[in-house]
C-alpha cells in the first residue's frame, strides 16, 4: 500500500514533525519482515532522517510525533520520562458503560500469556492508569474518550478490556462474540490530540487528528 508522506503531516519545522498515523502503518520496523513499511521508511525519504520519539500501536491511527535532530529527540524523551506530554485517544468499545467518567489504576505487565498480551497483575505488574470519559452511546458500543497517564504498552487496551468495555475489533483483547466487535475491521483506537513543549521554543503546542473516515462512518451510521 502507497503512503502519502506530505499528505500525512500535521506539523512541520527544522526540529519536529508531527504526523497523522494511518491504521496498519507500523511505527517501528517488524522484527520478522524488514521489508515492511514503518514510519521512518516512509517518511524519510521525504523529510529526511528522523528520531522515534514514541509510538502507536500498527492498527492504531493517530497523531504521532517524530524528532528531526538528536537534540529534539533528547529533549521529547525527557518529557515523556517525566510524564509531561499529554495524549488523548478516542476509543470505540463495545457496550455500554454504566459511568460518565471513570480512572482505572491497574497495574499492568507486558508479554503475559502465550499471546502476548499485557495482563493485570497486581503483584508483578506496573503501575498505570488511565481516565476516561464517555463521549456518545449508541446502545451496542460507545464513543469513550481516553487519557492514559502512564505509557504501558496496549495500556488503553488492557484496561478497557479489564473493565468489560474492549475496543471494538481488538482481535487481542476483544470479545468476538459480541454483536459490535465487527463493526470495524481494524482497531477501533484512534490518537486524536497530542500536547507537548516544543522542543525548540518551549511553546505549548496541541496537535490535533480528525476521526478517519471509517470512525466517521460509524457515528454517523
Amino acid at each position: 500500500m502507497p503512503y502519502d508522506a506530505h499528505g500525512m503531516v500535521l506539523w512541520k519545522d527544522a526540529q519536529l514533525l508531527v504526523v497523522n498515523k494511518p491504521a496498519g502503518l507500523l511505527s517501528l520496523p517488524d522484527g520478522y519482515d524488514s521489508q515492511k513499511p514503518h514510519l521512518r521508511s516512509v517518511l524519510e525519504p521525504t523529510f529526511g532522517r528522523l528520531w522515534i520519539v514514541h509510538r502507536l500501536d500498527r492498527e492504531c491511527s493517530g497523531v504521532l510525533a517524530l524528532a528531526r535532530t538528536a537534540e529534539a529527540h533528547r529533549a521529547l524523551n525527557v518529557q515523556f520520562e517525566q510524564r509531561q506530554i499529554v495524549k488523548v485517544y478516542n476509543a470505540l468499545v463495545a457496550g455500554d458503560p454504566p459511568w460518565k467518567e471513570r480512572v482505572v489504576k491497574l497495574k499492568l505487565r507486558a508479554d503475559g500469556d502465550r499471546r502476548h498480551r499485557t495482563i493485570i497483575d497486581t503483584r508483578r505488574g506496573k503501575s498505570a492508569e488511565t481516565s476516561f470519559r464517555v463521549l456518545c452511546r449508541f446502545g451496542e458500543h460507545t464513543l469513550v474518550e481516553a487519557i492514559p497517564k502512564t505509557g504501558r504498552p496496549h495500556q488503553i487496551r488492557a484496561h478497557l478490556a479489564a473493565k468489560g468495555f474492549p475496543v471494538v475489533g481488538d482481535a487481542l483483547y476483544g470479545d468476538r462474540d459480541h454483536p459490535a466487535h465487527s463493526l470495524m475491521e481494524r482497531l477501533g483506537l484512534h490518537a486524536c490530540a497530542l500536547t507537548l513543549e516544543h522542543p525548540g521554543s518551549g511553546e505549548t503546542q496541541r496537535f490535533e487528528a480528525p476521526l478517519p473516515q471509517d470512525f466517521q462512518e460509524i457515528l454517523e451510521a
